[in-house]
């Protein structure tokens, strides 16, 4: 009987959308993480549902083929990565599969795995994130910085992190000294006090980098030993160009606040992608995988398909790289965004750049394509790249009633575009094929270009 802290035997047969390995017991579902396909573990029950079971993995008896030495060595506790056990090509190919099951499972689609391409990997998949945002909490007489356990908001402490690029876990280290030198508090979540709550690292292909300290307080507040933070990240961080207090006293678990104050440096750092010259800021989203995004957007130019004639809508451009990219192959393109920081970006950007037929909008694009397509705008291309959460409801309902011939939908969750595929084929739209993008190497994410054609076959 599968009841809690029983121990079984599990013969693992799948991975699932969080990489853990899936098995069945008397033909219920149990699922043990850091277990894979083709194993035999021994695992206790710590869950028992009416129709799954979760397990603690014990012991391997049977070990697969797939099965490497993790690189971390917090790997096991901290929930930042979940396949550094698993061989890379055997990742790659554990991520089209999960693809594949999203779409057809979720989406509807028959078979999928005729229209999804073989995943775009990396040859060196370690140290290709150009961003960290590590959380902060007390520990002990001084402070914890590092990323969440998996599943909670326990900080596990970190040293270095391999799939972070050195300037940002060095970041991380250089804060963490200052704050116990000078015993500068940390943020305590539970009870909402506490100075010190993120350090957000981020660095770029020009060589610069941008730290960014979020505190529980207000804007005006005083900042203790600032100078000794600035004097120890200007000696001890290369290449850094630009310091930023960020003021968040919101009791949730949104990072960043409303208010910035660039303490030392510049504003902005300088990033480069496919050619062009990006400026960004604090805020700004940006793609954490440089190598990858130029494979991203070259995927999605090649769907694309564009000939120099066509209008293009960019939904969710943020800084707009993409909406850029475009705009060199397309007539004309507006970018819609709701960050007020990431459209100025986006049109210092297109001005830095010499290009003169984008344009950017501030708006949800949830209302802002409703308004287009209701005032008769006429549209080519619609883009999509919403964030992990995928597309409002009334956004697809405008596409929909848009009847845009081709639309590219770029997403980081194989669950909610699989949800929106469904919705879109529905309204009249073919899926036509599916380019994955491994952006995040290591762990169970994966990115993909999706081309939707608009057809009478539904």
């Amino acid at each position: 009987m599968l009841e809690k802290n029983s121990e079984t035997q599990v013969l693992i047969e799948t991975l699932g959308s969080e990489a853990q390995g899936i098995g069945r017991v008397d033909g219920m579902a149990v699922f043990v993480p850091f277990a894979l396909p083709g194993e035999l573990v021994r695992a206790v029950i710590i869950k028992r549902e009416k129709r799954y079971a979760v397990a603690k993995l014990l012991e391997i008896v049977e070990t697969a083929g797939e099965r490497v030495a993790p690189r971390c060595p917090q790997f096991a506790r901290c929930g930042g990565c979940a396949m550094q056990h698993m061989a890379y090509d055997a990742q790659l190919r554990c991520k089209k599969g999960m693809l594949i099951d999203a779409l057809e499972r979720i989406g509807g689609v028959g078979e999928a795995s005729s229209i999804v391409r073989e995943v775009i990997g990396m040859d060196a998949p370690w140290r290709y994130r150009n961003k960290a945002a590590f959380p902060v909490a007390p520990e002990g007489d001084g402070v914890a910085i590092g990323l969440y356990a998996r599943r909670s908001h326990r900080v596990i402490p970190l040293a270095d992190c391999p799939i972070q690029d050195e300037s940002t876990v060095a970041a991380l280290r250089i804060v963490g000294a200052w704050a116990r030198q000078w015993g500068v508090g940390a943020y305590d979540e539970a009870r909402g006090v506490g100075f010190l709550r993120h350090v957000v690292a981020r660095t770029s292909a020009a060589c610069q980098s941008m730290v960014v300290i979020v505190t529980n307080d207000a804007p005006g507040a005083p900042f203790p030993h600032e100078s000794a933070l600035v004097q120890a990240l200007r000696e001890g961080l290369a290449g850094i160009a630009s310091i930023v207090r960020n003021h968040n006293q919101r009791r949730d678990n949104v990072i960043f606040g409303e208010r910035f104050e660039t303490i030392w440096g510049v504003e902005r750092i300088d990033e480069t992608i496919a050619g062009l010259r990006f400026a960004v800021s604090a805020e700004t989203f940006l793609q954490v995988n440089p190598t990858q995004t130029e494979s991203l957007y070259a995927a999605a130019l090649e769907a694309a398909a564009l000939t120099g004639t066509e209008r293009v809508v960019d939904c969710y451009c943020g800084m707009g790289s993409m909406t850029l990219i475009f705009a060199q192959k397309a007539r004309d393109v507006l970018g819609i965004e709701i960050v007020p920081r990431a459209v100025e970006d986006a049109r210092e950007n297109a001005s830095r750049n010499g290009i003169d037929n984008a344009r950017f909008l501030c708006a949800p694009a949830e209302t802002a394509l409703p308004d287009l397509v209701a005032n008769g705008e006429a549209i080519d291309l619609i883009v999509l790249d919403p964030p992990r959460k995928g597309c409002e409801k009334a956004l697809l309902d405008a596409v929909i009633a848009s009847q845009c011939p081709r639309l590219v939908y770029v997403s980081c969750d194989p669950g909610t575009l699989a949800r929106d595929v469904a919705i879109l084929r529905n309204g009249g739209y073919a899926l036509e094929s599916v380019q994955p993008v491994d952006m995040f190497p290591q762990t169970q994410h994966v990115e993909c270009v999706s081309l939707l054609t608009k057809s009478n076959v539904i």
